[in-house]
């Protein structure tokens, strides 16, 4: 690929199209299997989460969980009696919830 040099009036800094550009150059080489040192963040998602036990480590009701968190009630239930399995993005929040409930609680208040 052509390097291209696209200088800002600002000490002859890459302006910011310049910057744009070789970022995604970047990604299509990563994207290909070539190591630009790219930033890589691997997210360790829960395989399976106790939900039962994360709601009685609150102290909360069923209903008043599911209503913390948004949760329905009956998929909350369907999770505790074993009928159905949260997935990725659930298993994601319901693990911020046991370690961070606080953190959780101010992020979904009204602002």
């Amino acid at each position: 690929m052509r390097k291209r040099r696209l200088l800002s009036s600002k000490k002859g800094r890459p302006s910011v199209g310049a910057d744009i550009i070789q970022a995604l150059e970047n990604a299509v080489a990563f994207a290909k299997g070539q190591n630009r040192g790219a930033r890589v963040h691997v997210v360790r998602v829960p395989a399976a989460v106790n939900v039962s036990r994360v709601r009685r480590k609150l102290g909360m009701s069923q209903g008043d969980f599911a209503a913390r968190f948004g949760i329905k009630p009956a998929t909350l239930r369907n999770w505790e009696q074993g009928r159905r399995q949260p997935e990725g993005p659930a298993r994601v929040l319901l693990a911020i919830i046991d370690r961070e409930p606080e953190a959780v609680q101010r992020a979904l208040l009204p602002a």
